[in-house]
């Protein structure tokens, strides 16, 4: 059954165009008379105006989009609640869109969203953000912030965490606990995330001249590229191989504890193991994980109202690139039982 239109309502009401629009905007200018039979009209026809059709006459869409790179990942759950509870109290609304680390689907994303003329953009793009589509939502008008990801562009805000800090103070952890061959578990190295927290890692372990850095890449960052990433590792020969592993994310670490418990490892007597987010399960695992947090919900939060703020008034926004300090959350899967306790407090 079709939607009943406005025109519906106005015949069956007996009234104009006008009056059915005054009576759905500014009913205070209609008579009561008049307005109560319009209103019959519209329960007994069921419709329903056209919120959206509305903004966009008006050059004002109420809906904020984001694009993340994966959704199964509560790092981004955590994200988008905070992006969320921004727009919101804005009285928009937030979709959420999720590239799966491809930037073909990223680019599907943003073509559909930039023909249904979102409001703004967030996104944590696949690689670094510099492509013609973000360009052209810009061109358009359409703010773009990027999210968990830092840009020296002038045309758009960011919102990040220092991940090279990040990498920094997974590495110094392990190695001040006297492991010398580390392992970095990650990739694809494209994503600027992973890249950033490999090269921390590699220039804090520079201070460090007898430490071996190992870069064992995956595919994604997901707990199953964790599990086959730590089965390779425990392939190698036990008087060479890593003693401590730092994973670019949570997922993967929880897959690495899982793949060095099916090969006979333990952690963090046989095996130290770090990751990277501190996401609710970080705490939850067998072993507690000891992971670098970042501030999850703030980063979605703070994305969301610079990019409400330049939609609001853009000749008076200036961009900004916020940088959150990640902090280094110390628990069983590198020290264990008191020693860990000793180390968080």
């Amino acid at each position: 059954m079709a939607a009943a239109s406005i025109k519906e309502v106005a015949r069956l009401a007996g009234v104009s165009l006008g009056t059915v629009s005054n009576v759905l905007n500014r009913p205070e200018a209609v008579a009561p008379q008049t307005r109560k039979r319009v209103l019959d009209a519209i329960s007994q026809l069921g419709y329903v105006r056209n919120d959206s059709a509305r903004h966009l006459r008006a050059g004002q869409s109420r809906t904020v989009a984001i694009v993340v790179l994966d959704v199964s990942n509560p790092f981004f759950t955590d994200v988008v609640r905070g992006a969320e509870g921004a727009v919101e109290d804005a009285d928009g609304m937030l979709i959420v869109c999720n590239s799966g680390e491809d930037r073909s689907r990223e680019e599907r994303h943003l073509e559909m969203l930039e023909e249904q003329r979102v409001r703004g953009l967030l996104i944590t793009p696949v690689d670094d953000g510099r492509h013609e589509r973000l360009e052209r939502l810009i061109d358009r008008g359409i703010p773009v912030v990027l999210v968990d990801r830092g840009t020296g562009q002038p045309n758009r805000c960011s919102v990040a965490v220092d991940d090279l800090l990040g990498g920094r103070l997974a590495a110094q952890h392990l190695a001040d606990q006297g492991h010398r061959r580390i392992a970095f578990v990650g990739g694809p190295a494209s994503i600027r995330q992973v890249e950033d927290r490999h090269a921390g890692a590699a220039a804090a372990l520079e201070e460090y001249p007898d430490t071996e850095l190992q870069v064992v890449e995956t595919r994604s960052l997901s707990v199953t590229a964790g599990r086959d990433a730590a089965e390779r590792i425990c392939a190698q020969p036990a008087d060479s191989r890593p003693t401590a592993i730092f994973c670019a994310n949570d997922l993967l670490a929880l897959g690495a504890l899982q793949g060095l418990t099916a090969g006979g490892l333990r952690v963090p007597e046989d095996m130290a193991l770090v990751g990277y987010d501190d996401i609710d399960f970080a705490a939850a695992a067998a072993v507690p994980l000891t992971s670098v947090r970042q501030p999850r919900e703030q980063l979605g939060r703070t994305a969301a109202e610079l990019l409400l703020e330049e939609a609001e008034d853009p000749e008076r926004h200036g961009h900004r690139h916020v940088v959150f300090q990640p902090q280094l959350v110390v628990r069983q899967s590198t020290v264990s039982g008191t020693r860990a306790r000793r180390a968080k407090s």
